[in-house]
């Protein structure tokens, strides 16, 4: 018996080791398929996080490269918008190459700009400055402004409109569709101001800061020459037109040069007005020393300078008076005052 337990111990003992083997390998199993699977699903984990930053770093650099490109594209348009003199929000291109600017020529030339078609009464344009013009069309103005049609075949890229009375009756609304279309309420009133603006729309700020800086020095220079002779002393300027006899104030056109500029004295007749109408009963009433005549149409001063009246006049009989060219003494820009000037210092001091 006994030696039967020892052989049938002998014969289970394998057994249970055997399984104990078995039990070790399948935990052992399990435990490497737990950790295989951890392992891919961490690993399937950090792909997808991978795959997330890279889709929204690449969002990102897609929304920083449109932006970018918009950015460029507005700053390579170079457009902006300004509000014109009336209110009007105005797109200014980039560059401008193809200006109208009707009775703006003056400090369009000044800043080296020639229009695509100038103003024009009839055929003629502004006397003074077609030594620069000749070449460029005209477009006439005597019965109001040309039609859009007609400006259409200028192919203008920017226009520029000198008084609010250009763009009344729908022009404004018909001009700015064929370009950008800028209106001053009034640009004579202000030269100088009116070339800056004009300078700044049209990329030309230097230039128009050079011209007023030239002009003021042949101003200063001019003021200094007539102050030797003519201290004190009035000037009239009296404008002979069909529609009538005036004298001008210093608000405007040569009046403002002799005057505001120059430094000599003013009328009575003008000295708080703009300008006066003046009539053979009038003349004795003016007090000037010296008379600046500017005809606009031949034989228009005849009647008034053949009277009495006139010859007795203080300045007539000491030949102190002076005809002038009407262009450039009604024009409204820094050639024309600079014509101005001249003709005054050539006057006083010849």
């Amino acid at each position: 018996m006994h030696q039967q337990e020892k052989e049938n111990g002998q014969r289970f003992a394998p057994s249970r080791w055997n399984n104990h083997r078995l039990s070790a390998l399948i935990v052992l199993v399990l435990l490497v398929g737990l950790l295989a699977a951890c392992g891919s699903t961490s690993e399937h984990e950090g792909a997808a996080q991978q795959e997330q930053k890279t889709a929204e770093a690449s969002t990102t650099a897609s929304s920083e490269t449109a932006v970018q490109e918009e950015e460029t594209a507005e700053t390579a348009a170079g457009e902006r918008t300004v509000k014109d003199e009336m209110g009007h929000d105005v797109v200014v291109p980039a560059k401008v190459e193809r200006v109208f600017a009707p009775y703006l020529e003056d400090s369009l030339l000044t800043l080296g700009v020639k229009p695509v078609a100038q103003w024009a009464s009839g055929t003629q344009g502004h006397i003074y400055l077609q030594d620069q013009l000749s070449d460029v069309p005209t477009l006439d103005f005597s019965s109001g402004l040309p039609s859009p049609e007609a400006l259409m075949a200028y192919n203008p890229d920017f226009i520029i409109l000198h008084t609010a009375n250009y763009a009344e009756n729908g022009v404004y609304e018909s001009y700015s569709k064929i370009a950008p279309t800028y209106v001053f309420n009034n640009a004579s009133g202000d030269v100088e101001k009116s070339l800056e603006v004009i300078g700044d729309l049209l990329g030309k700020t230097a230039e128009a800061e050079q011209a007023i800086e030239t002009y003021h020095a042949k101003v200063d220079a001019a003021k200094a020459e007539i102050a030797k002779v003519a201290e004190g002393k009035k000037a009239a300027i009296i404008r002979f037109a069909p529609r009538g006899i005036s004298m001008m104030g210093g608000n405007y056109f040569s009046g403002y040069v002799v005057y505001e500029q120059l430094g000599l004295g003013k009328p009575a007749l003008v000295e708080t007005e703009n300008s006066a109408i003046v009539s053979t009963e009038v003349l004795p009433e003016i007090d000037a020393d010296y008379i600046f005549t500017v005809e606009q149409g031949p034989g228009s001063m005849k009647e008034m300078t053949d009277t009495k009246v006139w010859q007795s006049m203080p300045a007539v009989k000491a030949g102190n008076v002076y005809a002038v060219e009407p262009a450039p003494w009604l024009g409204g820009g820094l050639i024309a005052y600079g014509h101005v000037i001249d003709d005054t210092l050539k006057a006083l001091t010849q």
